[in-house]
């Protein structure tokens, strides 16, 4: 397909399933409630890509929410509040990502192409191995099962570090690393990428920044839809994209104008 690519490397969430990334932003709203500390969406979508255990960190030490722990809790969160909040959302991640396991339309055959072509299929993801458990079976179901999955924790360090994505091109036996490309939704998996010297491929309209499903996303106005697209391409662009595309749908397309080979 292209000359000379050893390896795609997928996120997941707002990638290859779960359009619009929603399965994260239910389970993050939930376990805050529960602990007394409601967050608003946006909140929870400002770290997104992240290590779970990271993505709860960042939102305490946001301004509104650390000072909305404080007052419900008498202190500033600590290391234990962490812990407490990534116990459980675990189970919640589990049952909302089983419930966001569609895949996004086309990836199967994305994948697929490209196997034919002799290309490696790699993923990583801000999700850990316990919370992936219904969703590798689902989607293999569909038709995608990549021939690595690298998941949170299982590095030293998450995004935007370039761990998880080495870690891929290492089993894959994948190199250089100019050979390699990653596609993510969002802009930590973006500077993950330029990070470990691969290209990068964003994806604008299924993914965290614009946080729709692909009905309630088809269903705007089409000047308020082709908006937000925009702004999600922006901030992908921003974080180092050197393509962005819609959907992965568009990944053949986005990799004949990077001229791999």
């Amino acid at each position: 397909m292209i000359p000379g690519l050893k390896a795609v490397v997928f996120d997941w969430a707002g990638t290859m399933i779960d359009f619009g990334s929603r399965a994260p932003v239910v389970a993050l709203c939930k376990v805050f409630a529960a602990h007394g500390v409601p967050i608003s969406e946006e909140e929870a979508r400002a770290d997104m890509g992240r290590a779970k255990r990271d993505h709860i960190a960042a939102i305490l030490a946001a301004p509104r929410v650390a000072a909305a722990w404080r007052d419900a809790h008498g202190s500033l969160a600590d290391e234990a509040a962490i812990d407490a909040l990534f116990a459980g959302i675990a189970p919640l991640m589990r049952e909302a990502a089983d419930e966001c396991a569609l895949l996004v339309p086309g990836a199967a055959e994305v994948a697929a192409r490209l196997r034919a072509a002799g290309v490696q299929i790699g993923s990583c993801t801000g999700y850990s191995r316990d919370m992936m458990a219904g969703i590798l079976p689902a989607a293999a179901a569909q038709g995608y099962a990549p021939d690595l999955v690298v998941c949170a924790g299982e590095t030293a360090e998450g995004r935007p570090s370039p761990l998880m994505l080495w870690k891929n091109l290492v089993e894959l036996g994948a190199w250089p690393a100019s050979a390699c490309v990653k596609v993510d939704d969002a802009a930590v998996g973006i500077a993950e990428g330029r990070a470990a010297g691969v290209w990068t491929v964003g994806v604008a309209a299924s993914g965290n920044g614009v946080g729709l499903t692909a009905e309630a996303l088809a269903a705007l106005d089409p000047t308020d839809r082709r908006a937000r697209i925009d702004a999600a391409r922006a901030d992908l662009l921003a974080a180092g994209a050197h393509v962005v595309i819609d959907t992965v749908a568009d990944l053949p397309d986005a990799l004949r104008r990077l001229a791999i080979g």
